[in-house]
């Protein structure tokens, strides 16, 4: 009944701007005395929530993360006739149970000043609430509204997994069962620059030979080693002790992590990219990461290859001196025969599940 379940993925990306920084240029960190490029976690878990795969598996068990719930119990009462006035009122009434509220004379009075992570149970409860007040009913304000209206367990397998933080209600607070790493490429990777034209295609012949538009776009590319951490115990104890749901949610996480990626200039880059080596690990111990075995970046030509071997390498020096601290583990190579397909990882990731955290 291991607790713990972890992920050490390596992706080959192409020449690619999947997650910008402010200037629009790939993001990077210095690791090691030199530079790579960078995947944020926000970033990975938004391509994960979103993916096909995700919203696939768990339909109807997904939460949305928004300032706009308000806007739509809005429209809800509107397609029930209730008038302008009255329905904005209500509308920002049951909104103020998942944050603070923009003023009454701001061009979104129904809207919340934060993003809410908020479940399909408590968005179903917030319209219940909205028919409530449209019947006359009273209800109490702001953080009191917040004690019915929220749930401190329930079956979301996104807020489970990410977890959610009101500041308004605390206590309805989620505290995440999924830890996302940071990625970053195994070698070194300079941003480089893309400087390009557009032609206008209506432009006559006879007049200058200029484009119509000139731009430069950054890139980087080289193979990502991302990790990730599951507390299985504690994913289960934040769906409430629903075993198949958290189990459903794992094998999903694995699969959405091993196939999504974030969108950033894809049109520009085409980087649709799948993982390329997957380490699934079971087990009690406490949780590791692997990513000190790049702190000297790859310099091999076979990036992958040599990636991989670093890493194996990492965890069995972390093996002989601190002991095996996994109870049994997968691996996925596209590039060798005979291993674990992503189904087979999956299945395994989310087999044997502890009981939740007392």
């Amino acid at each position: 009944m291991s607790r713990f379940v972890q992920l050490h993925i390596l992706t080959a990306y192409p020449p690619s701007n999947p997650n910008r920084d402010d200037l629009g240029r790939p993001k990077t960190a210095m690791i090691g005395n030199a530079m790579r490029q960078r995947i944020s976690s926000q970033a990975i878990k938004r391509a994960i929530r979103t993916s096909d795969v995700f919203a696939t598996a768990l339909k109807g068990a997904i939460g949305e993360r928004t300032q706009r719930l308000g806007e739509e119990i809005e429209a809800y009462l509107a397609a029930k006739d209730v008038d302008e006035a009255r329905r904005v009122d209500i509308s920002r009434h049951v909104a103020s149970a998942f944050g603070k509220l923009k003023g009454d004379k701001d061009d979104n009075p129904t809207r919340i000043e934060q993003l809410a992570f908020i479940s399909p149970e408590e968005k179903a409860f917030a319209l219940e609430l909205a028919d409530r007040l449209v019947a006359g009913e009273d209800l109490p304000k702001e953080k009191e509204l917040g004690k019915i209206a929220l749930r401190r367990a329930d079956g979301a397998a996104d807020i489970a997994m990410f977890g959610r933080m009101l500041a308004d209600n605390p206590d309805f607070n989620r505290e995440a069962a999924v830890q996302v790493s940071h990625a970053f490429t195994t070698n070194r990777s300079a941003s480089e620059s893309d400087y390009y034209t557009a032609v206008d295609d209506l432009k006559r012949p006879s007049e200058d030979a200029g484009a119509g538009f000139i731009g430069e776009a950054g890139f980087g590319a080289g193979v990502f080693y991302l990790y990730v951490c599951v507390d299985r115990a504690l994913l289960i104890e934040n769906l409430a002790g629903d075993r198949a749901l958290a189990a459903r949610a794992i094998e999903a996480l694995v699969r959405a992590t091993a196939l999504a990626s974030p969108i950033g200039k894809r049109n520009s880059f085409a980087n649709h990219v799948r993982a390329e080596f997957v380490l699934a690990e079971r087990g009690d111990g406490q949780p590791r990461s692997l990513a000190s075995a790049f702190t000297v970046p790859v310099e091999d030509e076979d990036l992958l290859t040599q990636s991989r071997h670093k890493l194996l390498q990492q965890r069995a020096r972390f093996g002989a001196v601190y002991g095996q601290d996994w109870d049994a583990d997968r691996v996925l190579d596209v590039h060798a025969e005979g291993t674990a397909t992503l189904d087979e990882v999956a299945h395994f990731s989310a087999e044997s599940l502890p009981a939740a955290v007392q």
